[in-house]
């Protein structure tokens, strides 16, 4: 067996590991967390996910390569079909699939939908039940046989993405079902998304936590520019929020354009952690009626 080796002391691992879920499960707050860095966008709202995000998380002995998917629902508008469609394709490309279940919540319709979307691409799968925070232990041992019964995985874990509850010993049993290889990125990198993309989502994110449950879904953000003053001490940023109604595009920005200056404050000091500079951040709202049905402008706003 061929030794790959970032220091030259003991045999490599690298793989690519497809975070699978139905929506809201806690997904991308489990990429954070193992990451140890925010680079997927977080919310209540379910479908907060709408594109494979990758986070590189960098260990001595491996490196594990994860792809955050949107959940995977059945969809009926065109919208929600790209998004799934993200999220099964990212199955096929990975190594290892890391289903993300809400120990909390038992749905058996949706949980029969996603093993059986699974049992196709023939991976091996770990099963992560989140949220056992919320729980009494006397009621987990029963969740985990249930799980157990409905398909064959390589290991079940029972964590809290949310404190970080078995988080570490999840990593380590990916990390022992990688397969040997060289590292696929350099070490000082934490995803393969530029930062204007990360931004844009993390705009978006504030409009998914501060507006209502109907303006989320029709937002799209788009960063226009994204760039750095001579010194290096502050970025610009320029963005606009499309939204599919004017009666929208009124929430958003609010009364005297209080809520759009809440959405702008909050996520300018997100991308200022983020990038560790000042950033100046000015955002626009625009009305495209109905993109979310407009093929061309689906392909436009990257989905």
């Amino acid at each position: 067996m061929p030794s790959f080796d970032a220091t030259g002391d003991h045999n490599f691992k690298s793989g690519f590991i497809a975070i699978a879920g139905s929506p809201n499960v806690g997904k991308s707050t489990l990429l954070n967390r193992m990451l140890g860095e925010k680079i997927s966008i977080t919310s209540k709202k379910p479908q907060t996910t709408r594109n494979r995000i990758l986070g590189i998380l960098h260990r001595p002995s491996a490196q594990l390569i994860f792809i955050d998917t949107p959940g995977v629902h059945r969809a009926s508008s065109s919208f929600n079909l790209r998004i799934v469609d993200a999220a099964l394709s990212a199955l096929s490309d990975a190594d290892l699939i890391l289903l993300v279940a809400d120990a909390t919540v038992s749905d058996q319709a949706a949980e029969q939908f996603l093993l059986d979307r699974l049992k196709n691409h023939q991976r091996p799968v770990v099963l992560a039940l989140n949220k056992i925070d919320l729980l009494h232990k006397s009621d987990l041992l029963g969740i985990i046989d249930r799980w157990s019964a409905l398909y064959r995985f390589e290991a079940l874990v029972p964590i809290s993405a949310r404190t970080g509850i078995q988080v570490e010993p999840l990593t380590d049993t990916i990390e022992q079902l990688m397969p040997e290889g060289p590292p696929y990125f350099a070490q000082d990198e934490l995803t393969d998304q530029p930062e204007r993309s990360i931004a844009a989502e993390m705009i978006r994110e504030k409009v998914f936590r501060l507006t209502g449950q109907e303006i989320p879904y029709a937002t799209a953000v788009v960063v226009d520019a994204f760039s750095e003053a001579g010194d290096g001490r502050l970025v610009r940023i320029e963005a606009t929020i499309h939204v599919e109604r004017d009666s929208q595009k009124g929430i958003i920005i609010g009364r005297r354009g209080q809520k759009l200056k809440q959405i702008g404050e909050a996520a300018r000091k997100e991308i200022e952690r983020m990038v560790g500079t000042r950033v100046y951040l000015k955002l626009f709202v625009r009305v495209q009626k109905n993109w979310s049905k407009d093929p061309k402008a689906l392909r436009r706003f990257g989905y």
